[in-house]
């Protein structure tokens, strides 16, 4: 098919989420040198305001769903999702990060331009379909975030972050893309469904064994981008050294846009030799809830702790790709909303209590929060015993979903061993409620401040989504479902 390069007034409305963000960082840029020492907080201001347009894009881009320019993107129930999903995730993260810059000194168009550059991106590879598009929007979404995680550049543990996350991330994209070169030599194509239709033919037979290295080195590439193990080992150290605000977005936003895709390779492009990897996808699962959840229960650094904590809950996702069903992929769209609510949630708490310098950042330093600031400590709870699942909190229902589909599918061993982690995770987890509430206040909590608008919303609506979540599952869980047959 011959590529138009005149677009479609349609084509620009499914494209108006990546148009309006673009636009939106390079005027951030541009505006950096005139207002940074006047108007700090202005930056943060436009950055909200463009991905609230963004959001009010994609859902105006979902009204006229379809393919653009010649099938490269497409807008879907399932684009759309992760579109709004990691977007909304943009608006907290610049709600997070207003007390930290302000408090390091270091609020500048920069940062904000930067984040939204790496949700672009990921709106890039959600919308996908095809391989090369989707490396595009992986290498956009990564560089920016490798900057994000060294931009304090006076401090040592970013500078520390910043080189690991990018020395490893070019060695996961460099399997990503050898592989998406191997598939091209098989297919003769890059485009998702026609890969399908060329694997489902009898000439494929014979090139099965270049089709399954080419789907493993793609599953390297994104088991890294996704912190899943035996991937797994840049995670800590880049979310510990890396800004605080900076560790909520990594382990929410790029995760999110990652599975997206994982998903929809995986159940498109691969649907006919999945045969071969459910069983690497089910090791992978069960690695990284293991590892993650046994790990975290020695950390005394939170950042660290949410660090592992994030591997074992990739693993809890890992669960519903290798289920390879329907309701498989709506669970794990639904999980990944609860997980990045609950998760940015914790991390703020954690931006709050970190103080200048991140010094206060020992489980011990949450000592009194219960007794010192009740509303935030309240909030911590909300977004624990979601992670753990209990009841009435999105967490629930994303794993009871998620196990769900494990057992439909066959995978009672892997729903089993998810469910006796989920056990050993409560542990850590109502270790730092135990500090909490029960551990007379140190130095942490004496030196707290009071919070800003900011970080109260920031606290405030993460918290009513995991409620919203736990309490009204069928909204979200609706939609996923009938997103998740459209990738079939």
């Amino acid at each position: 098919m011959p590529i138009n390069f005149s677009p479609s007034p349609d084509d620009l409305l499914r494209f108006s989420p990546e148009i309006i963000l673009t636009v939106a960082g390079t005027l951030l840029m541009v505006l950096d040198p005139l207002f940074a020492k006047r108007f700090p907080k202005l930056f943060g201001h436009l950055a909200i305001l463009a991905l609230a347009l963004a959001t009010w894009g994609a859902v105006a881009a979902n009204a006229v769903p379809g393919a653009s320019f010649s099938d490269l993107l497409v807008v879907d129930g399932f684009a759309t999702f992760f579109r709004v999903l990691v977007l909304a995730i943009g608006i907290l993260s610049v709600l997070a990060s207003y007390r930290y810059l302000g408090r390091e000194e270091a609020e500048t168009g920069e940062y904000h331009a930067l984040l939204l550059f790496s949700v672009v991106g990921q709106c890039f590879m959600v919308a996908a379909n095809d391989l090369i598009m989707i490396f595009i929007g992986l290498e956009i979404s990564s560089i920016a975030s490798y900057i994000l995680a060294g931009y304090l550049r006076d401090d040592k543990r970013n500078n520390e972050a910043a080189l690991k996350y990018f020395l490893l991330g070019s060695f996961a994209t460099a399997f990503f893309l050898y592989g998406v070169a191997l598939l091209y030599g098989v297919t003769a194509t890059t485009k998702l469904d026609e890969i399908r239709t060329a694997l489902n033919s009898p000439a494929a037979v014979s090139s099965f064994a270049m089709v399954a290295v080419a789907a493993a080195l793609i599953f390297v590439g994104l088991g890294f981008k996704v912190s899943g193990a035996p991937f797994q080992v840049w995670a800590p150290d880049v979310y510990q050294g890396a800004p605080a605000p900076v560790s909520a977005f990594l382990a929410t936003a790029p995760k999110a846009a990652a599975f997206a895709i994982f998903f929809r390779i995986f159940l498109t492009a691969f649907q006919q030799i999945a045969g071969g990897w459910e069983p690497l996808v089910w090791i992978s699962a069960l690695l990284s809830m293991t590892i993650g959840n046994f790990a975290a229960l020695t950390q005394t650094n939170v950042k660290r702790l949410l660090a592992y904590s994030s591997v074992a809950h990739a693993g809890y996702i890992l669960v519903a790709l290798a289920a390879h069903s329907e309701i498989g992929t709506a669970a794990a769209m639904f999980y990944l909303a609860a997980y990045a609510l609950m998760n940015i949630g914790a991390f703020a708490v954690v931006i709050h209590i970190a103080g200048k310098g991140e010094r206060y950042l020992k489980i011990d330093d949450l000592a009194g929060l219960g007794k010192r600031q009740p509303g935030t400590a309240a909030m911590l709870t909300v977004f624990l015993l979601s992670l753990i699942g209990i009841p009435l909190t999105g967490g629930f229902f994303g794993k009871y979903y998620i196990f769900q589909a494990a057992l439909q599918s066959n995978l009672v061993w892997l729903a089993v061993l998810g469910l006796l982690n989920s056990a050993v995770a409560a542990y850590y987890y109502l270790r730092l409620l135990v500090v909490m509430y029960f551990n007379e206040p140190g130095e942490g909590a004496e030196t707290l401040e009071p919070l800003t608008p900011g970080l109260r919303a920031a606290l405030i609506l993460p918290a009513i989504g995991t409620f919203f979540l736990g309490v009204v599952p069928g909204f979200v869980l609706g939609f996923a479902q009938r997103s998740a047959a459209l990738i079939r």
